[in-house]
């Protein structure tokens, strides 16, 4: 009875796991696939034919690309020249900030650009999502969010279920999941405000023994960040970066338009305190992977609930952002080294150039 009390009090409130339990596994040693000088590298994707792309913010004198891919160990960009060409008075057609990527289980690259450059407000007509065709080089579909607040709202991240032609996006200004319906173009706010999408009160990150704070005092702080998708499409992941724990909810409850607020925020489940992460993957076996900018390392939670350091790198892991799977059994992680930068050290680049791409072997 008294578990059945228990499941009755967290269905109200809000679904609870056991908190990941700690382990140990073997450490992998991290591997360097390409440097990029200057230029910040933040969103990664590898394709099932094993190509790389690599996204970089527009947020100082040394942009020049927003989509690149990795050839060789070259960035050339992508698609092609003119999207990357920086236009603001066509930011429809022009990449304007992109941040995140993802390629699906049919080998498309999906490409979010939330349009926001330098951490501005976005350019409404820029705010978009684009389905590239990877065998031709061409963008096949082009998704504006129309029926959101564009011009308050900061895209993330995105994953994207090919059965149910859904996407889900992550966006932190606006606190809320976003649940994209491919075929018809409509979008919806989902938990927002959800305490599980919200960053914790008064929550500081420290890194190095330092507050991640502007030259104002003012902390960086960021809701909803991270996000990912299980390959069966069953459970959605997602976390606040200013908070430690993880949580999870069955797509089904997000694909359901029909199901109120509150129905769908009694089926969040703690999945436990992980610590910090801004990053998530999983991948076919099931393993959610974090980055840990803290912990200088990558770490994962196992289908058994486990939560386990994978890899460790103190002078090269440096706010470790995003991952990407490729089909020759690595992990490729991004090192964009936010923490370093002046906008958080008092106008002082801290940055250990050059910029770098990783990867790791996790089977």
């Amino acid at each position: 009875m008294k578990h059945f009390a228990l499941f009755l009090l967290s269905a109200l409130l809000m679904t609870s796991l056991p908190a990941a339990a700690q382990s140990s596994a073997p450490e992998v040693p991290l591997e360097e696939v390409a440097q990029f000088g200057r230029h910040q590298p933040i969103g990664v994707a590898v394709s099932q034919r094993g190509r790389i792309f690599v996204t970089f913010p527009k947020k100082d004198k040394d942009f020049d690309y927003s989509l690149a891919e990795i050839v060789d160990g070259q960035r050339r960009p992508y698609p092609d020249a003119q999207w990357n060409q920086w236009d603001s008075t066509r930011a429809a057609q022009r990449f304007v900030n992109v941040q995140a990527l993802f390629v699906d289980r049919n080998d498309a690259l999906w490409v979010l650009d939330p349009a926001n450059p330098g951490d501005e407000a976005p350019v409404k007509e820029g705010v978009k999502l684009l389905r590239i065709n990877l065998t031709t080089n061409q963008v096949e579909k082009v998704y504006r969010f129309e029926d959101l607040p564009r011009e308050r709202s900061g895209l993330n991240d995105v994953r994207v279920d090919t059965e149910q032609q859904l996407a889900y996006l992550s966006d932190p200004k606006l606190a809320a999941l976003v649940v994209l319906d491919l075929r018809t173009g409509k979008s919806r706010l989902v938990l927002q405000g959800h305490k599980s999408v919200l960053a914790a009160p008064g929550f500081v990150l420290r890194i190095d023994g330092k507050e991640v704070k502007d030259k104002n005092g003012k902390p960086f702080s960021s809701n909803v960040n991270g996000i990912a998708l299980t390959p069966d499409f069953r459970y959605l992941y997602y976390r606040a970066i200013n908070q430690t724990k993880l949580y999870r909810i069955e797509t089904q409850y997000l694909r359901d338009a029909a199901l109120p607020p509150a129905a769908v925020a009694a089926r969040v489940e703690g999945v436990g305190e992980v610590g910090i992460s801004h990053g998530m993957i999983a991948d076919a076996a099931g393993n959610v992977y974090l980055t840990d900018s803290p912990g200088h390392a990558v770490r994962r939670v196992t289908p058994a609930g486990r939560l386990e350091r994978v890899a460790h790198d103190g002078s090269r892991l440096l706010w470790p952002d995003s991952f990407g799977l490729g089909p020759d059994g690595y992990l490729y992680l991004t090192a964009a080294q936010i923490e370093r930068t002046p906008k958080w050290n008092n106008g002082q680049d801290r940055v250990q150039y050059p910029f770098r791409l990783y990867r790791l072997k996790i089977r």
